[in-house]
């Protein structure tokens, strides 16, 4: 069984221990195996259309001065000296880490939000909330990853996925999460802005990460994919039984 109760929102610390009870139940393998057989099992590629993106302003990206080079693949152009970005390709890379979120659901993965955004840091927290799992929007004290059993004391599970909500931990440095996801092999998905470095990201996702309407339009999205996935889950392991 693995107890869930040891978290500590105040700080945004978890610790998730593991004991030697029974696992919860699984699907099949046969459900397995049609869940990854089909290319969108969980239906994510009908969650949005590039309107939506559109519409939350998605598009918008910073000055022209601040444009990161690993970022100008995912430009659709400039105008009035902001650069402007591609929601097809936003779409595009939008859905697939959708689609992985929601694969990492229905296995029963372990999924941590970050934002170090002052003014969005509360939708982030009320998501993770809503969708059963777990947030992080302020300092991220080193070594919670690469040094995890040392400082909470037990053997600790580590997340199966985090999804930065945007990934700059200050206006130019990368959030430190980042780069320790990275050296424990954590899958990351990040929302980068014209102002980032994608290539850290496992899943990187071209967008705007300031306004609030895009920062309410990723959150939805990825709390309703998590809990399609957790629902499907539910589901197959009823009809296996």
């Amino acid at each position: 069984m693995l107890l869930k109760s040891l978290v500590n929102r105040k700080s945004c610390a978890y610790v998730r221990l593991l004991s030697t009870a029974a696992e919860p139940a699984v699907p099949t393998i046969e459900k397995v195996n049609d869940v990854l057989n089909n290319p969108d099992y969980f239906g994510v590629h009908r969650m949005f259309t590039v309107e939506d993106l559109f519409k939350a302003k998605v598009h918008l990206g910073h000055k022209e001065g601040t444009l990161h080079n690993n970022m100008k693949g995912y430009l659709y152009g400039r105008r009035l000296g902001h650069c402007i970005l591609d929601l097809d390709k936003t779409a595009e890379y939008l859905r697939l880490a959708l689609n992985i979120t929601a694969h990492i659901a229905y296995r029963g993965g372990v999924i941590l939000f970050f934002s170090r955004s002052p003014q969005n840091g509360h939708i982030v927290d009320k998501t993770a909330i809503e969708c059963g799992e777990y947030s992080h929007t302020r300092f991220w004290r080193r070594g919670v990853f690469t040094n995890a059993t040392v400082q909470f004391g037990a053997v600790t599970r580590l997340p199966d996925l985090c999804i930065f909500i945007n990934t700059l931990n200050t206006i130019l440095d990368m959030h430190p999460a980042v780069k320790d996801s990275a050296k424990m092999a954590i899958p990351t998905i990040g929302i980068v802005d014209t102002n980032c470095n994608p290539n850290l990201i496992t899943y990187p996702v071209p967008g705007n990460d300031d306004t609030p309407s895009a920062i309410e339009l990723y959150c939805n999205l990825f709390k309703n994919a998590i809990l399609i996935g957790k629902a499907k889950r539910k589901q197959n392991i009823l009809d296996s039984e």
